[in-house]
């Protein structure tokens, strides 16, 4: 991917002051979403970082990170597992707590997700606090039952 594409993908994020609440500059994806070809790049982006790898799940962070997930588990050819805000989630779950730049909240995934030894990768838009991304993590460990050894697949938007 060149530094053009890259810089084109930046530039698509839009910022929006002020929400959720004050003091949040929030980071709007769909200028992304909507033009295709931005979209195309970014799901490439993500494509060229799994590519040739061993990967048998895909796990996207609600809400966001289901679009860019779902869509690059389908080109892979591989499931798709959600991680979804607490009470969302109609089966058994393990549920995780985290921190946002703005609060707490949790998360929580069905407990038959995955199964022991699989190997996944976590795609969610954005790092912030990073606190999302832990707790995801912790997770997916917990349902895996298996330490991670997490490695970065894709940082191409860093703020």
């Amino acid at each position: 991917m060149t530094s053009d594409v890259i810089e084109k993908l930046r530039t698509g994020v839009r910022d929006v002051p002020d929400f959720p609440k004050k003091g949040i500059v929030f980071k709007d994806i769909t200028p992304i979403l909507s033009d295709r070809a931005l979209f195309r790049a970014s799901i490439g982006l993500f494509l060229e970082r799994c590519r040739g790898k061993k990967i048998d799940k895909i796990v996207g962070i609600d809400a966001r990170g289901f679009l860019f997930g779902s869509t690059v588990a389908y080109e892979l050819g591989v499931g798709f597992v959600p991680i979804r805000k607490r009470g969302k989630l109609p089966y058994k779950t393990e549920i995780a707590k985290y921190s946002l730049e703005y609060g707490e909240a949790e998360m929580e995934m069905h407990i038959d997700a995955m199964e022991a030894g699989e190997r996944v990768v976590l795609v969610d838009d954005l790092l912030a606090t990073g606190g999302t991304s832990a707790a995801a993590a912790a997770l997916i460990a917990k349902v895996g039952r298996k330490k991670l050894k997490p490695t970065p697949v894709a940082a191409f938007l860093k703020y």
